[in-house]
């Protein structure tokens, strides 16, 4: 597999090295008119993390199986996409209530320490996903990982800009809808307030006292 399905079918540019696997495992969310929920079903599920897990540990010169998963893994996965969605945006997580993973160190056969996923199922992906992400943080690519400013949309890219200022997924295309849907609903204001402006006077001239 030479692509991220998920961050592909919304015809996104995907993010540099082992972090296209925390982009792609966000685009799994399903964006009305443009996919379904990868993690809704164990055979959705399953099919994205195969090739997923592929892609990643080609680019990170593993050679590992994917984990299988069922039923009870989806919760869990649904559970850590909108965890790290929370950080992507910003807000506020309790540590406390987020479920633990483990990982260890392994030495590759030039001398570099890596970090190895440990477990099974969700664990082991969620080890995995928490290992770029802390790479991520350390490379400051991490504030780079954004989510579409334009509802629905939501999905998950990679800021390419210069001043790391990007807020849209794609600005020819959701740039536009939220940039159109801004103008009009300024129009819509300033065409109000013109109105109550204009109304005003006339109310006044219909209650004056004849001189």
């Amino acid at each position: 597999m030479s692509e991220w399905s998920a961050s592909h079918r919304f015809k996104l540019i995907a993010a540099p090295g082992g972090l296209g696997l925390v982009q792609d495992f966000l685009n799994t969310v399903g964006i009305e008119g443009y996919g379904t929920d990868l993690l809704a079903d164990t055979a959705l599920a399953s099919d994205w993390v195969s090739g997923a897990v592929r892609t990643w540990s080609a680019l990170r010169g593993e050679d590992v199986e994917p984990p299988s998963l069922n039923d009870a893994d989806l919760a869990k996965l649904r559970a850590l996409r909108h965890t790290i969605g929370q950080l992507v945006r910003g807000e506020a997580v309790d540590g406390s209530k987020v479920s633990a993973v483990s990982a260890s160190f392994g030495l590759s056969d030039t001398g570099e320490v890596r970090l190895v996923p440990a477990g099974t199922g969700w664990r082991w992906l969620a080890s995995v996903l928490w290992g770029e992400i802390l790479l991520s943080q350390q490379e400051d690519t991490w504030r780079r990982i954004k989510q579409c400013h334009n509802h629905p949309c939501l999905s998950t890219f990679y800021d390419r800009s210069k001043n790391n200022s990007g807020v849209w997924c794609n600005v020819k295309t959701c740039g536009n809808v939220a940039n159109l849907r801004a103008s009009r609903a300024r129009r819509r204001e300033r065409a109000a307030q013109a109105g109550g402006l204009s109304a005003a006077p006339a109310a006044g001239a219909a209650t004056r006292e004849p001189n």
